[in-house]
């Protein structure tokens, strides 16, 4: 009754907005401000040589320039007004995109929706999410109502229209990413069992690769719109989320924040699955930095700089003009081969040693999900020889969650991190559909 009650609720004020004006501008973050060093010689050198870009003028304008450049779609690109106002998860808007999403998919499906909610930053502004719902032509022939995968495809991108919801709902040929096919199949298969599918644009609007606060808070409240939306078809519905890689952090986050964030759907996601996760992102940050994998961890400190503009503030002029050129906006394809010469983060901040630094421990604890106990139980798995993501990391993850009572299954699965996602596959789906079946949890703890 309590669920029912609240799915009326959510979309009553989500209706509530439908006809207000969405003009409003993107909401400033603001956060303390924790001094850095003096700069090292070669960073000062850089300061003293390049000029800096016109948007560096002020601290907001020069926040505003590294966001991502609209993708001409007002679905994506427009702030409504009366934010405040909303429930999390409340629906704001919709759009039938059966036709693109079919276009995606070798199964039938009956519809696709791109729902656009209420959602929050992560600072707790109030913000918003996207993501889009689709409902399979297969009848669901198990227990109860029609039930759902949540997947966190890894978007692992800084423009707007590398994500499912932009890909979904356009042509096949309009700003292609070329990253996300690889990751359809499992979408084809869950739609191909009945399932209805719902795939979080989890960065959030400002594309903060790798923010795990976002990331929880879109696909929670995800799993809120869709309730809302089909209260009589997915309303009773068990969820599941799963993830891999950049999508795994999301997956992760949001069995750590759910207590806390969206208490009402304990009940209602009956499990979470983590592939390739990144959970010690200072361990991480350091293992990428000045390698070939640097790429990635440049383009992730630029996507969480939108949400956290104080990195901003640690940048030297070279990190300016790259943070405001056209790289602001690329795919999850373009990130890794930026790597190749093996960049450090240090050439573009303006202190030395900047992993190091009392700012960036400061940064790493607000990504640190290890206090927390998960509210659901956990499938975790990594790569055996994954050169990127520690497979220790994943291993303390499970214990600590062993130790505090959550039902927990770890394997290590063969291959490095790419196929270590092909090689986790066909266990995670059994470990799926016992979730979304009613079954009872298994621990291998």
């Amino acid at each position: 009754m309590k669920a029912s009650l609240s799915v009326v609720v959510t979309v009553l004020v989500g209706c509530a907005l439908l006809a207000a004006p969405a003009s409003a501008d993107p909401p400033y973050p603001v956060e303390p401000s924790i001094p850095a060093a003096p700069p090292a010689p070669l960073q000062q050198w850089i300061d003293d040589t390049i000029p800096a870009p016109a948007a560096a003028a002020d601290e907001q304008t020069l926040w505003r320039a590294v966001l991502p450049t609209p993708s001409g779609d007002p679905i994506f690109d427009t702030w409504p007004d009366g934010l405040p106002a909303l429930a999390p998860g409340a629906i704001i808007e919709t759009r039938d995109v059966t036709a693109t999403t079919a276009l995606r998919s070798t199964v039938p499906i009956a519809r696709a929706t791109l729902l656009k909610f209420r959602s929050t930053s992560a600072t707790g502004a109030p913000s918003f999410g996207t993501a889009t719902l689709i409902e399979p032509a297969t009848p669901w022939a198990g227990p109860g109502a029609r039930p759902v995968e949540v997947n966190a495809l890894p978007i692992n991108s800084l423009g707007t229209h590398c994500t499912p919801g932009y890909q979904m709902s356009h042509d096949l040929l309009q700003k292609p990413n070329g990253s996300l096919p690889v990751f359809l199949p499992a979408v084809w298969t869950a739609l191909g069992k009945g399932h209805a599918v719902l795939l979080p644009d989890h960065e959030g609007p400002f594309m903060a690769y790798a923010e795990p606060n976002v990331a929880a808070h879109v696909m929670l409240d995800a799993i809120r719109a869709a309730r809302g939306f089909r209260p009589g078809e997915l309303g009773d519905s068990r969820y599941v989320a799963v993830g891999y890689s950049g999508g795994a952090i999301a997956a992760y986050a949001t069995a750590m924040k759910l207590d806390e964030y969206a208490p009402e759907l304990a009940g209602v996601l009956t499990g979470v699955a983590a592939g390739g996760v990144v959970t010690d992102f200072a361990n991480v940050a350091h293992q990428f930095n000045g390698k070939i994998s640097s790429g990635i961890l440049l383009t992730v400190t630029l996507a969480i700089a939108r949400e956290h503009p104080e990195i901003l503030r640690h940048t030297n002029t070279l990190a300016q003009w790259v943070a405001t050129s056209p790289l602001r906006d690329i795919c999850g394809e373009t990130s890794g081969p930026l790597g190749i010469i093996g960049i450090p983060v240090d050439v573009g901040a303006d202190t030395p040693a900047p992993l190091d630094s009392e700012f960036a421990r400061a940064l790493f604890a607000r990504f640190d999900l290890s206090d927390r106990t998960s509210a659901v139980p956990l499938y975790i798995y990594h790569g055996l020889h994954d050169p990127w993501i520690p497979l220790g990391d994943a291993e303390r993850v499970v214990r600590r969650q062993c130790a505090r009572g959550v039902p927990s299954v770890f394997r290590i699965v063969a291959g490095e991190h790419l196929i270590g996602y092909v090689t986790g596959a066909p266990e995670l789906e059994g470990w799926i559909d016992g979730r979304l079946r009613g079954d009872a949890a298994p621990s291998e703890c």
